[in-house]
């Protein structure tokens, strides 16, 4: 990923909290030259490796886990919040418009998980990461656990130990604290949660 200096961001815990608020990602494998994309929950342990593990699972039918037996890295992409930035924001006349946002890329090599019991484990922490008080925190206890079992013949869990990250934060620190206001101020009158979510993160802007 191209990423400039002034927008790299390689603090781990930064990254891990990226990761962790955008988990919903993009899985990139390259099948005799053609990239093959699925698009999963994942669950990351930061704690886990030296640069953590992430967690998921596809469906069976899913022909992506065939791939995993390569030598080839996978790309794990995280896309977390971006916005439209208008020239009008940037007081200037010669200005053009851009794209703020927050993109991490995780690279490692996929590993299928087959012991039931590590599989059960990472279906409850991916459920747990994302259940909350709305809707009820459902736990796959709940189930008939006989049912559950037979459904994971339906899945392919795997694990990838991260090899390095690399992550880009885009937003505006470029430019002079006037015109990072004047972008804030404009993505909140634009009143939708990706504008709103880009004007928090240029407020944390150092």
């Amino acid at each position: 990923m191209y990423v400039p200096m002034h927008f790299n961001e390689d603090n781990f815990d930064a990254q891990t909290r990226y990761i962790k608020a955008n988990s919903f990602a993009s899985l990139v494998a390259s099948v005799d030259g053609t990239p093959y994309a699925s698009h999963l929950p994942f669950y990351f342990e930061p704690d886990k490796g030296e640069l953590g593990t992430l967690y998921a699972h596809v469906a069976r039918a899913n022909d992506h886990w065939r791939y995993f037996d390569t030598p080839n890295e996978s790309l794990t992409i995280f896309t977390g919040p971006h916005a439209f930035i208008t020239p009008n924001w940037l007081q200037s006349d010669n200005a053009v418009p851009t794209w703020n946002y927050v993109a991490v890329h995780a690279y490692g090599r996929p590993q299928i998980i087959n012991d039931t019991d590590a599989v059960l484990d990472l279906l409850r922490k991916l459920n747990s990461a994302n259940e909350n008080e709305i809707t009820e925190k459902w736990t796959p206890d709940k189930m008939d656990q006989s049912i559950l079992i037979g459904m994971l013949k339906g899945i392919v869990a795997f694990e990838i130990p991260v090899l390095r990250i690399e992550a880009k934060r885009k937003m505006s620190q470029n430019k002079n604290t006037d015109i990072q206001k004047s972008s804030i101020d404009g993505l909140r009158s634009m009143n939708d949660f990706q504008s709103s979510s880009v004007a928090d993160e240029m407020e944390s802007n150092t």
